[in-house]
Parts: C-alpha cells; structure tokens; sequence
C-alpha cells in the first residue's frame, strides 16, 4: 500500500515570505508618512488653513477647465457683450473726453477721433485703435489714451516740434526736424524760420541740422537752404550771400568749418561777395557782381 507524503516546506517559504513583504510594505508606508508628515510640519500652516489651500487649488483647476470649455464654445464673447451692457447701464459708458498736451495742432480734430467713441460701454472702447487713429495726425507724434471710470477717456498728446518751412511749387509747408509735413503756412507766418527748398529737401533735414550744428557759429545766420541736383546744398545768410557746398556729408561739412573759420578771421558774410563757392576741393570762389571772380586757397587762408 502506498504511503501518501505531504510536502509543506513550500508552504511555509511562501507564507513566511508573504509576512515579510507585508512588513515591508507597512514599514514604507509608515516611512512615508513620517516624511509627509514632517515635511507638512515645516509648513507655517495649520492643518485647517492647509485644507482650505487644497481645496481652493482644486477648485481652481476646475474653474480654469471650465473657462477653457467655455472658451471654445464662445461664451466668453456673450459673457463680455453682457458685461457691457451691465456696464453701460451702470454708467460705464464713455461721456466726457478729456485732452491734454496740445498746443499747436487744432484740438478739435483729437476730440473729432475720441468723440467717435462716444456712449460706447467702457469695456468696449478699443484703446489701441483709437490710439492708431490719433498718431496718424500730421502733428502727433506719440499718444495715450486711458479710461478714467466711470465716463471718460483721457488723452494725452506729444505734438511734433516745428522746425522749418518747406517751399513747394503752390505753398509753404511747416515740417518737423524729421521732415514730416505738418500743415501750410502763411507767409507772413514763416517769417524768422529756416527756409528750405529743392525736390527731395524735406528728406534732407536730418543730414541738413547735423551739418548746421558743426559750425554753431554760422547756424543762426543760416535763412535758407536749398538742396540742389539732389546731392548738395546751397546757403543763404541773413545777408543775402550765398554758400556753396560740394556735395557728400563729409565734403560738404570741411568746407562750411573751413568758411567758418575764414569768415571769422575775415569777415567774408557783409561784405561785397555775393556767392561763394566751395564745390572744388582746397577752393573758394568768390563772385562780387560787377567784377571779375576772385579765387582763394581755402588751405592757404588758416
């Protein structure tokens, strides 16, 4: 007969190794609740103020899911168009313009823009475009426009500086020191600033005040300025006498620091010359009407 054997040494490994994985597994949790816990100790926070904190992160989260899902479905679009008119109802709605920094420019034309904006509910006012529409203006430089609840707008203008007048064919034109054409000008009004004249001179103007500023002694005796052939310049001077220069930036500033300096040594604007001339390099031509040309060595004369 034969005899049946139980094999139970498998069972016990087994079991025993079950118990330690389990023991094993309290002691991390244990662990890890040790190190959270402490780690939450460190926190300047009580255990309600930490919940509170949890909760609103949560709520958050979902808050911010939500306007996401609105987002795509356009709600957001109805939701501004009713705050508008809730606004406009509460008497956010634009009513009073308020202008600031003009003193030149006719003023009216600002009000013109803004006024465009009015009874429009605060929250619907577009701020930028209005701003493109402002420093589109011949006079304005720069601009900035604001709201000040509940009913106004307020804007503040930088106006472009006048700096000289322009001679077209049909009219005088007040520009800027970056050429910008500003408005027309009466004659009699353009008395006293520089003059300029010549096709493309409005473009000049940068080139031209630089030029003006390297000999600062000639600069306020300057009246007029032609720009000739679209390369060089011809001065008038409060004398009626007239430089000119040759042509090229560097060229053209030698020469009038070289006249300067004769002038002050000679005393060449008063006298009986009528034009000189610099076009030839280390030359000056000079034309007194009724006479023959006189010719000096610029080089010469220091």
């Amino acid at each position: 007969m034969a005899t049946r054997v139980k094999r139970k040494g498998q069972g016990v490994r087994r079991a025993t190794a079950a118990k330690s994985r389990a023991a094993k597994a309290r002691q991390a949790q244990k662990t890890g609740r040790g190190v959270l816990d402490g780690a939450m100790a460190l926190l300047p926070f009580t255990d309600e103020q930490l919940h509170r904190i949890f909760l609103a992160v949560i709520l958050g989260g979902a808050v911010a899911l939500a306007w996401f899902v609105a987002s795509l479905a356009g709600v957001p679009a109805m939701a501004r168009a009713e705050l508008a008119v809730l606004a406009s109802d509460a008497g956010f709605e634009v009513r009073k313009v308020r202008v600031t920094g003009v003193e030149r420019m006719n003023e009216l034309k600002v009000y013109e823009a803004a006024l465009g904006q009015r009874d429009t509910p605060m929250p619907l006012v577009d701020l930028g475009s209005l701003r493109e529409e402002l420093v589109a203006m011949p006079w304005v430089q720069d601009a900035r426009v604001s709201r000040q609840l509940p009913d106004s707008l307020v804007i503040d203008v930088v106006e472009r500086t006048p700096h000289a007048v322009l001679a077209k064919p049909d009219r005088l034109v007040l520009i800027d020191p970056d050429g910008v054409e500003l408005e027309p000008i009466a004659a009699p009004n353009a008395k006293g600033m520089l003059r300029l004249s010549g096709p493309g001179a409005a473009k000049q103007v940068a080139g031209l005040r630089e030029l003006l500023d390297a000999a600062p002694a000639l600069k306020p005796q300057v009246v007029a300025a032609e720009w000739v052939g679209n390369r060089r310049w011809n001065l008038t001077f409060t004398t009626d006498q007239v430089l000119a220069l040759p042509q090229g930036n560097q060229e053209s500033t030698t020469a009038l620091i070289n006249f300067a300096r004769m002038d002050g040594q000679n005393r060449l604007l008063g006298g009986k010359v009528a034009t000189f001339d610099m076009r030839a390099p280390e030359r000056i031509y000079m034309r007194i009407p009724g006479r023959s040309q006189q010719v000096l060595n610029s080089g010469s004369a220091q």
